[in-house]
């Protein structure tokens, strides 16, 4: 227990700590938030059959719908990041699923394409906005070695959720029409915000940076297992007190080259992701492989992921990030060329097929799951939701981009060139990781980690 009037530094006393079952509570919390992010995120693309049948509408009108909630996940993430810093995670993490709340619940009355693509490009801000702030909650909340473990079990409730949505949907839409689907994706997440303002808490460093909270943090702490006086004060040694980060202190001399490593790396990393869930189950289905191979297909690609980021967590926490971050990718890669090589045809072997989706699924979402880990590491905490919403708003173009880059690759030599292209664009994520300077290093390397 430290004696009143000693300055202790918050970061560094969870950072050599232990792993409380509190801080664990924290974590599955933090992790909540993203299921019903993956859950509202994943809405749309399974109702709009429903909707076309309903509206009367072609396919194709959907696209700037698409598009404009790929958008507004940019615009919220960089700016909700920004916030986050400011004025705190957690209010940022909730406003955020506040949004997304409010429009996926809006939905429900609209009648009109425009009115979808307007309430889908706010609803993207939402969803977009919730992302860093969940995952610089997840950092701060556990010691510096299960770091990337914590975050990646927050991010990887993404596919999880979008998992979810696929599976209520299937009885739901039939028995209760979209419109009700929509119904729930914006009040559950409405009612979870409200409940959420009395369980989860502040980050502590967030709140080492301001006196005028000292006493959460001392409760805080106290909660988490390192008790502390009333008298105790605080000290944080990489921002003022009460100060925030901005854009351009991603671009100083310290940050710059990893700044830029981590746009490349989500961006292209990004662009393989959404390839291969927005034209996964055309290809199988266009090639004559039917429906339930379809749905197996992405289906597999996604839980395939939620395996391997787990497992890549567990690997970092071992032997640090760079060894095995480039490990995994060089792995997708190679399931991507072997995709590449494999003819999908209607007498092909669809065992094959899903074992090489499944593997490259996998190694696909883990390194990008993992990539969040990695940017919370990178960043202090002054900057850290910061940095990692820019990047995930940077590696949203890469997910724009596949709308139009998977048609082109398939009608150029069909699933040859589209798994080339996830292929070419794995190597670039490769190279970017590569330059990364600030991986999460080995425990017996870095003594126990950095504290931020």
């Amino acid at each position: 227990m430290s004696s009143p009037g000693l300055a202790v530094d918050a970061g560094r006393l969870i950072d050599d700590g232990r792993w409380s079952g509190y801080q664990r509570w924290l974590v599955a919390l933090a992790a909540l938030t993203i299921i019903f992010d993956g859950v509202d995120n994943q809405l749309l693309g399974v109702t709009i059959p429903s909707i076309m049948a309903d509206w009367r509408v072609a396919r194709s009108a959907f696209a700037p719908v698409v598009a404009l909630g790929f958008t507004g996940m940019m615009v919220g993430g960089a700016a909700a990041g920004l916030a986050g810093d400011r004025f705190g995670r957690r209010g940022a993490l909730l406003s955020s699923m506040a949004l997304f709340g409010i429009c996926t619940l809006a939905v429900s009355f609209v009648s009109t394409i425009s009115a979808l693509a307007a309430l889908r490009f706010a609803a993207g801000m939402g969803l977009g906005g919730a992302m860093p702030n969940a995952a610089a909650l997840a950092a701060e909340y556990v010691p510096a070695r299960k770091r990337a473990l914590a975050v990646t079990l927050t991010i990887v409730c993404v596919p999880l959720g979008g998992t979810l949505a696929g599976l209520i949907a299937i009885p739901a839409l039939p028995a209760f029409g979209w419109r009700a689907l929509f119904v729930t994706g914006g009040v559950v997440p409405l009612v979870a915000a409200v409940l959420l303002l009395r369980v989860l808490p502040e980050s502590p460093r967030y709140l080492a940076a301001r006196p005028a909270r000292w006493n959460e943090l001392r409760a805080l702490l106290v909660r988490m297992g390192h008790p502390v006086n009333d008298g105790t004060t605080f000290q944080h040694g990489h921002s003022p007190a009460g100060a925030g980060a901005s854009f351009a202190d991603l671009f100083s001399a310290a940050f710059r080259r990893d700044t830029l490593a981590l746009w490349a790396a989500f961006f292209s990393c990004l662009l393989a992701v959404y390839l291969g869930f927005s034209w996964l189950p055309s290809i199988l289905s266009g090639a004559g492989l039917g429906a339930a191979v379809a749905s197996t297909g992405i289906t597999v690609f996604n839980l395939g992921g939620v395996a391997g980021a787990i497992a890549g967590a567990g690997l970092i926490g071992r032997f640090g990030s760079r060894g095995t971050m480039l490990g995994i990718t060089a792995a997708a890669i190679a399931g991507a060329l072997a995709l590449s090589a494999t003819p999908i045809t209607a007498d092909a072997s669809v065992t094959r097929i899903i074992v090489l989706l499944a593997f490259t699924g996998g190694m696909i979402n883990a390194a990008q799951t993992t990539m969040f880990a990695l940017a919370a590491h990178v960043y202090p905490t002054s900057m850290r939701a910061t940095g990692v919403g820019t990047a995930v708003s940077i590696g949203r173009a890469g997910a724009v981009l596949s709308a139009y880059a998977g048609p082109w690759a398939l009608g150029y030599r069909g699933s040859t060139s589209f798994f080339a292209l996830m292929a070419a664009a794995l190597c670039v994520t490769f190279t970017a990781l590569a330059i990364v300077r600030r991986h999460v290093e080995a425990p017996l390397a870095n003594n126990g980690g950095r504290s931020y």
